[in-house]
């Protein structure tokens, strides 16, 4: 997940939020009652609000570390992979090589022993 991707996901859930902070908010000022008590609900409503949003906003960052962490853990397994096929291509080109080489040079001396016998 990409930096924007997350900053547009946080931003989408804080509006989501403040959304419904902003309605509860005037369903109380609606409300048949005091005005006394509407304001003391709202304030009372609002430290909640907050308080809840605050803990969105660390569990949004929470998720984020460890998604980051993630990736880039996966990165690090796809090096040690992506070394290890390396190590291993260069171990069978090492080896036949070797091949091609001890075939060539039993080669050489079946051309040697034949070219003794017909000459």
């Amino acid at each position: 997940m990409s930096e924007r991707e997350n900053n547009t996901a946080t931003v989408g859930a804080l509006m989501l939020l403040a959304g419904g902070i902003i309605g509860a908010g005037l369903a109380l000022m609606y409300a048949p009652q005091s005005g006394a008590k509407t304001r003391k609900d709202l304030v009372k409503y609002g430290k909640k609000a907050r308080r809840r949003t605050q803990e969105a906003v660390e569990v949004v960052e929470d998720f984020t570390e460890q998604v980051t962490d993630m990736a880039e853990l996966v990165g690090e397994r796809a090096s040690e992979i992506l070394e290890k096929g390396k190590d291993m291509a260069y171990g069978a080109k090492k080896g036949l090589l070797k091949a091609i080489q001890e075939g060539e040079a039993r080669l050489e001396k079946e051309r040697s022993r034949l070219s003794k016998l017909i000459g």
